[in-house]
């Protein structure tokens, strides 16, 4: 495997086009289906965090604020005690994303591959990869904000505002493949997560 750490920002991203489809699980009702979904509600509210920095970084660019005021503008944020705690516009939100692919990938991914008897393997192994790729991105973007945070000039923010940008694409990306393709899974194997 590539060490991703050497990779330049733009060759960081997922091989959509070589995601497996997931076997239909024929047992599963509705019931399991919704039950299931419950993975998007929890993406939905890290995107949901994603797009309020989104936010403050767009109306720095467009001029409505200049740069060093990024972090009064984020501190402003609900995140205000999660960019405190961790003094970088990752914060703990970065965290609680990398917990939570931990998580999946210690007992979420192995208990549905077990249940299934191996036949979600490739669709564990996609995701797994993919975690990579966000983790590596997170690790970025940390070291981005901690670069603007001592200097707060228009090519630090440049380079925060872009890794943020390509974190926010690639997570939205990867939820979505996932929550498609392990909804079923989640809800017959887990009964819910």
């Amino acid at each position: 495997m590539t060490d991703l750490a050497t990779k330049p920002l733009d060759e960081l991203r997922l091989d959509e086009a070589a995601r497996p489809e997931a076997p239909l699980v024929p047992e599963a009702t509705d019931l399991h289906r919704r039950q299931g979904r419950q993975l998007a509600a929890i993406h939905s509210h890290y995107l949901r965090e994603m797009a309020q920095i989104g936010a403050v970084l767009a109306r720095i660019e467009a001029g409505d604020a200049p740069p060093e005021h990024l972090k009064r503008m984020v501190l402003s944020l609900d995140m205000a005690e999660n960019f405190r705690a961790f003094g970088s516009l990752c914060g703990r939100e970065c965290q609680v994303l990398k917990f939570h692919h931990d998580i999946e990938g210690a007992d979420m991914f192995p208990r549905i591959e077990a249940a299934g008897g191996g036949m979600f393997r490739e669709i564990v192994a996609k995701l797994k990869a993919e975690h990579e790729v966000v983790h590596e991105l997170i690790v970025r973007l940390d070291r981005a904000a901690d670069a603007l945070a001592k200097d707060p000039s228009e090519t630090n923010f440049a380079e925060a505002a872009k890794t943020f940008r390509k974190l926010e694409e690639v997570v939205r990306s990867h939820f979505g493949y996932e929550e498609t393709e392990l909804a079923e899974a989640i809800g017959y194997y887990l009964g819910s997560i």
